[in-house]
């Protein structure tokens, strides 16, 4: 397991670089890709006692996120989902609100449009990779209440 550690000074300056350095080590293991040991973020981000705000409604955050996910657009295969590293970093790039009983519920059609992104680019980096992505991604669009039709991976296969 790796950890992304950012600060407030990274956040405000948009800088990944903690970000390249982390998963560029964890890509230098070819493995680390099919074990269930992922990347985690660890955010250090102060916040005044009185501001009820979670992380991942912090703008300056999010637009860090924003630009991670731009640079590494298949960077959610490689998150440690066990701890909830998945619904974390898609929590800082898909608008929702939070439930105290039901937890993070996330506007369905944003969820819809960057679960169909995420396949796309996912799938191709696998695949360019030469690793299976079927499982890998059926698994992490159910972990967002979602599946996959199986003639879609046909249509990627293909194409």
């Amino acid at each position: 397991m790796a950890t992304i550690v950012i600060n407030s000074e990274i956040v405000v300056n948009l800088d990944l670089s903690p970000a390249e350095s982390a998963i560029e080590k964890f890509l230098e293991d070819p493995n680390s890709v099919k074990t269930s040991e992922g990347l985690r973020f660890s955010i250090n981000y102060p916040l005044e006692p009185s501001d009820p705000r979670e992380l991942s409604e912090i703008p300056e955050i999010r637009l860090w996120f924003i630009r991670l996910d731009a640079r590494y657009p298949w960077l959610p295969v490689l998150l440690d989902w066990k701890a909830g590293e998945l619904a974390r970093y898609v929590a800082m790039l898909v608008p929702h609100e939070f439930n105290r009983t039901q937890g993070i519920l996330y506007n369905p059609e944003a969820l819809e449009i960057f679960v169909m992104g995420k396949i796309f680019a996912i799938a191709l980096w696998l695949q360019e990779r030469g690793l299976p992505s079927k499982s890998q991604l059926t698994s992490m669009v159910q972990l967002l209440g979602y599946d996959i039709d199986e003639k879609l991976f046909d249509k990627l296969q293909k194409n």
